[in-house]
């Protein structure tokens, strides 16, 4: 009999999910030999379930490379998560973790390194979103903000500064007069966005982006100053500008389009954008993977999309350009060439 590997092999979506569940529950430390056998049972049961198992755990070696490299500790955790993070995690933040394993291990070797689990501090900000989700609120300072799908802040106002600390995803700040004076600013791991009496947003560039190493800020009304956390002088952006922030420099400003706080009013916009681009870029609001064949990446995309109903979009994908929308499941959706 010839073995096939796990990586070589497609792999059932629900056995995936009921995989990444498994992973989940033996990682939070609480598992007994009666889970253990349990697992036994489940993996012997179904040809599918022990492939979906042996990817699991390729996935779980790859995330635990990325995140400790050879550090001791790289199998005692779950994607860099500790067995403790993992117990005082709630049932929906665990969920979360179990779909984006899932997405890892039906992706296999060619996907999963794009499906990185989110930080700990990302599920216990101050306020978070899931997939597809998003989330208004008024600050204490009568300021306002709005998160987009996937993104996480946390709050650390003082007597001194009202901080803002980006830990994933996008924001939309709308500042408030502070009768105390104190500054507003946006942190993230490029550099820190200061309010200068404004409306802005600031988005941390995901996995997939061609600068994934920065952030982007966009500019409605008034201005900002961003300063990088590598370079001790500021750049100040006007409305209706946006610019590029790495650790190391502020990029040339250049002219905000509508793609940049299109998703506060649940709109994608893309004008001559790659399908591959605009596929990843769809994904984030929907749960599971949407993958796009190399052949139809390049096709150009433009119009306005609803993200209230991304099988909608992918639909007037499909009536506009010469693909075909394959969905195994809802969370499992190619484009290829028609």
């Amino acid at each position: 009999m010839v073995v096939v590997p796990p990586s070589a092999l497609d792999i059932d979506p629900s056995a995936a999910r009921q995989a990444a569940q498994w992973l989940v529950r033996l990682h939070a430390g609480d598992a007994d030999m009666t889970v253990h056998a349990e697992l036994m049972r489940w993996r012997n049961s179904d040809p599918s379930h022990e492939m979906a198992w042996q990817r699991a755990e390729l996935v779980l070696g790859k995330l635990n490379a990325t995140r400790a490299g050879n550090s001791a500790e790289a199998g005692n955790t779950l994607g860099g998560l500790s067995a403790a993070a993992l117990r005082e995690a709630n049932r929906s933040q665990r969920r979360a973790v179990a779909r984006l394993l899932a997405a890892a291990i039906v992706a296999g070797p060619l996907g999963y390194g794009a499906w990185r689990l989110a930080p700990w501090h990302e599920w216990s900000a101050d306020m978070r979103t899931d997939t597809g989700e998003s989330r208004e609120s008024t600050l204490a300072d009568g300021s306002r903000i709005q998160l987009d799908t996937g993104s996480a802040v946390d709050m650390a106002f003082t007597s001194s500064e009202r901080r803002l600390i980006l830990r994933a995803g996008a924001i939309w700040v709308q500042t408030a007069a502070d009768a105390a004076l104190r500054p507003f600013l946006v942190q993230t791991a490029q550099g820190t966005v200061r309010a200068l009496g404004t409306r802005f947003t600031v988005r941390i560039a995901p996995p997939f982006a061609r600068t994934e190493h920065s952030c982007l800020i966009a500019v409605q009304q008034g201005a900002v100053e961003l300063s990088p956390v590598n370079d001790d002088t500021s750049v100040r952006i006007d409305a209706g500008k946006q610019a590029q922030m790495s650790a190391g420099n502020v990029g040339v400003p250049e002219a905000a389009g509508l793609a940049s706080d299109g998703w506060t009013h649940g709109v994608l916009y893309a004008e001559k954008t790659p399908l591959g681009i605009f596929a990843a870029e769809l994904s984030r609001y929907r749960p599971g993977i949407v993958r796009c064949d190399p052949a139809v990446a390049a096709l150009p995309v433009s119009g306005a999309f609803q993200l209230r109903d991304t099988d909608q979009a992918l639909a007037a994908l499909a009536a506009s350009l010469p693909i075909r929308i394959l969905q195994r499941s809802r969370y499992w959706v190619t484009i290829v060439s028609r």
